[in-house]
């Protein structure tokens, strides 16, 4: 059984649009289908070890939601990943699920979401979920030992097959080894948005020719994936099977038949759907780059229709959520602005601290990592390195009594504060989420 790990969140708290009907454009289901109290979708939630629910549970349909032929499908392909993989939540499930069905469709999307499935350590269940993946989605292409020229001389635009990378962490581990695979991170950053090629001299006479990069991956790996791929992934944070948790073995004789048999069942649904999904334009629960690569999994959901559009929504916006809090956390990037914004808030927002203000406070955080930073804490030059990287760089500043330091204005983060520590979390995420 599946320990998880959700936000809070109640469906009922978002007025989600009416569902698009499968084959019908303009059609609608009911208004109340989009209100419908489902348990599962609205569970409480809380930090790992406390009272969890089975994730593996077979999903809930509200009495007023009829089912359809595609959330049947996604329904059935929920249950098989269930068999062999135990997601560390029934949103990661649903999203996964969604991902698999979205690659049937990859003509009809503008941009193409990478599945990051990453954990702590080995035994995660990372490779046994692309081993399901593999047998599922549309025209797999396992990239082991594979040429980034390679990859992108077999993508054609029309219908680009959907990549499966294992043991990324081999690929972008360390700074050496990943240097050596700048081309491989290129191709993955470019290919999530379609029209972004690369262009490489063929033949003897050498002439230049363009090559598409577009294509939906699953990038499987110990730790974290760079940043530039993260921030285009639906991210699945894997866990060690707990004691008591089982699965059922993978056996390619035995199991790749009845997975091959759904996965045709899927892309003869979706087929016909190709036109309605590329016109489709869903409302969002997320924002920005976020939304970009949700939202062929909202568009599934919608088309599949029963409980899966509110499934979407939930997943969507629990999850980035769930990535924004992860990369407040981290010490660079977006970390050291959000501290400096609570020590400037403590100080009743004043106009200026200090350098040597401003690290006394940030050391004195018992949460924040600044105080063990390097041998001796954070220290001014490099706490100067990481501001400079958002443009920000200390002056001279008037303090109370009237002498001058070396120290930082409030007004030059205003611009960083607003564009990578917002006040609140993405649109339709329940507000106990948000910042205080």
């Amino acid at each position: 059984m599946q320990p998880e790990n959700p936000q809070p969140y109640s469906a009922a708290q978002t007025n989600w649009p009416a569902t698009a009907i499968p084959g019908r454009p303009g059609a609608h289901l009911h208004a109340s289908q989009a209100e419908s109290d489902d348990p599962e979708l609205s569970a409480d939630t809380g930090d790992h070890g406390a009272d969890e629910t089975e994730a593996r549970a077979e999903p809930v349909t509200a009495p007023d939601v009829e089912p359809t032929l595609g959330s049947a499908l996604l329904d059935e392909l929920r249950s098989q990943i269930t068999q062999f993989v135990i997601a560390p939540s029934r949103e990661a499930l649903d999203a996964i699920t969604l991902w698999v069905a979205a690659t049937h469709l990859q003509a009809a999307w503008q941009h193409a979401p990478r599945l990051a499935v990453v954990g702590p350590a080995k035994r995660c269940g990372k490779s046994r979920l692309l081993d399901v993946l593999t047998e599922t989605v549309h025209d797999p292409m396992l990239t082991i030992n594979t040429t980034p020229a390679a990859i992108f001389r077999s993508i054609t635009e029309d219908n680009p097959p959907t990549l499966l990378v294992d043991e990324a962490d081999t690929i972008f581990g360390s700074p050496k080894v990943a240097e050596k695979n700048e081309e491989m991170r290129g191709l993955l950053n470019a290919g999530h948005q379609r029209n972004r090629y690369v262009t490489r001299v063929v033949g003897n006479d050498h002439t230049p020719h363009r090559f598409a990069t577009f294509a939906m991956a699953a990038i499987a790996g110990i730790g974290d994936l760079p940043d530039t791929i993260m921030d285009r992934a639906i991210v699945i944070r894997m866990r060690r099977r707990a004691e008591g948790e089982k699965v059922k073995p993978f056996r390619s004789r035995r199991d790749v038949p009845a997975l091959h048999g759904l996965r045709d069942r899927i892309a003869a649904w979706a087929k016909p759907l190709l036109d309605e999904a590329a016109d489709l334009e869903p409302h969002m629960p997320v924002e920005d780059r976020a939304a970009d690569t949700w939202e062929p999994l909202v568009i599934v959901a919608d088309l599949a229709g029963g409980e899966w559009p509110r499934r979407a929504r939930h997943a969507c916006a629990v999850m980035v959520a769930a990535e924004v809090a992860a990369e407040e956390e981290n010490p660079s990037g977006a970390r050291i602005l959000a501290d400096i914004r609570r020590v400037f808030h403590a100080q009743r927002d004043v106009d200026s601290l200090s350098t040597e203000e401003l690290l006394h406070h940030l050391r004195q955080d018992d949460e924040a990592p600044w105080a063990e930073w390097g041998r001796t804490g954070l220290t001014s030059r490099e706490l100067g390195r990481m501001l400079r990287e958002f443009d920000i760089r200390p002056g001279n500043v008037r303090m109370a009594d009237r002498t001058q330091r070396k120290g930082y204005m409030r007004n030059k983060f205003l611009d960083a504060w607003r564009r990578y520590c917002p006040t609140i979390h993405p649109v339709g995420a329940d507000p106990s989420l948000r910042e205080g």
